[in-house]
């Protein structure tokens, strides 16, 4: 059996439930709602209720003063009893719901991309962590809403309530849904994605000289793994080679070239498209570059399109000249008699 709380349920501890079912262990457990000791303590183990955090006799709430636990491994939100299940069975949650993976590093990175992306929202929530704190960095991002929709199954204040044990077996299969959800995606679409990145990166300088310019025949999502890449690898930043700067990929039967943000999120290029090309279109940029087949450049320098692939690595060519070319047209000229 699983013991939780009574009364008001939360999304933190319906989670934690459905991941707990999951496992051999506990898939046919019955979940027992109660805040009576003498009926909690005698169950093997209890989430989100207790007042004691002890893994070894497989307590895990969060409740109590003094708790501070966190994921670690660069998340410091504090954790909820999803996130408490989560850091103690998560790799086996995701071992149960993805028997092919198996164990290793594929498995370390998606036990880590799932927390961040999903399980880290539903600890923050819980705890009234806020999201960004002033200037600090944001702590964590709402991607789900999941935290809201599990608590509009409790009953309103002018509802009749019912069975609410049956309300949380609702929210433990909403919960169940999309936690699920989130992990066959990772794993099918994420995961792939970041294979074709990383591959890319590897061979930046086989595309252009300069390291900067990332190609991918075939588009994929690569934002956010290019920058978890870079700094796992510890490349150099910056808006200058070698710091990657470009990236260009086919789109609707044309090619791109888009502009590298200073960091994932950000609005601002590292080294955005030459001044003069912005707002420039068709055979009107063709002719002002030199490139044929230009099709745009946008108006803030982000991201242009060309014909072919050659015509975005021309592009590219184009622009890593011209802002080499920058610091020199700007030195003041010296006076030769003087």
């Amino acid at each position: 059996m699983i013991g939780t709380h009574s009364g008001t349920f939360h999304c933190d501890e319906a989670l934690a439930c459905f991941m707990l079912k999951c496992l051999p262990e506990y898939k046919d457990a019955k979940i027992v709602r109660s805040r009576d000791p003498k009926v909690l303590d005698p169950l093997p183990i209890l989430v989100d209720v207790g007042a004691v955090y002890d893994p070894a006799k497989n307590r895990f709430d969060h409740h109590q003063r003094g708790f501070s636990e966190v994921f670690g491994n660069g998340f410091n939100t504090k954790l909820s009893s999803a996130g408490l299940i989560y850091k103690h069975f998560g790799k086996k949650v995701l071992s149960a719901l993805l028997p092919n993976v198996g164990e290793g590093e594929t498995l370390d990175k998606l036990y880590m991309k799932i927390y961040g992306s999903f399980i880290q929202e539903i600890d923050g929530i819980d705890n009234g962590v806020l999201i960004k704190d002033g200037s600090q960095p944001q702590n964590y991002r709402i991607s789900t809403d999941l935290s809201s929709r599990v608590r509009y199954l409790n009953p309103a204040w002018n509802e009749d309530s019912g069975d609410i044990d049956e309300r949380f077996l609702k929210a433990v299969e909403l919960t169940g849904q999309d936690f699920s959800q989130c992990v066959q995606r990772c794993a099918k679409v994420w995961l792939p994605a970041r294979e074709l990145v990383a591959e890319a990166i590897k061979n930046r300088f086989k595309i252009h000289e300069s390291g900067s310019v990332v190609l991918f025949d075939s588009y994929c999502s690569w934002q956010s793994h290019l920058f978890e890449i870079e700094k796992e690898q510890k490349l150099e930043t910056g808006s200058k080679p070698p710091a990657l700067l470009y990236v260009l990929y086919p789109s609707g039967g044309k090619w791109r070239i888009q502009a590298i943000a200073e960091e994932e999120g950000s609005f601002t290029s590292r080294l955005p498209l030459p001044e003069p090309w912005r707002g420039v279109r068709g055979e009107e940029l063709s002719k002002l570059t030199g490139i044929p087949g230009c099709v745009f450049a946008h108006a803030s320098g982000f991201i242009g399109g060309n014909d072919t692939k050659e015509g975005v690595l021309a592009m590219a060519e184009a622009s890593l000249k011209a802002a080499a070319e920058e610091p020199a047209k700007k030195k003041p000229k010296t006076d030769s008699s003087a």
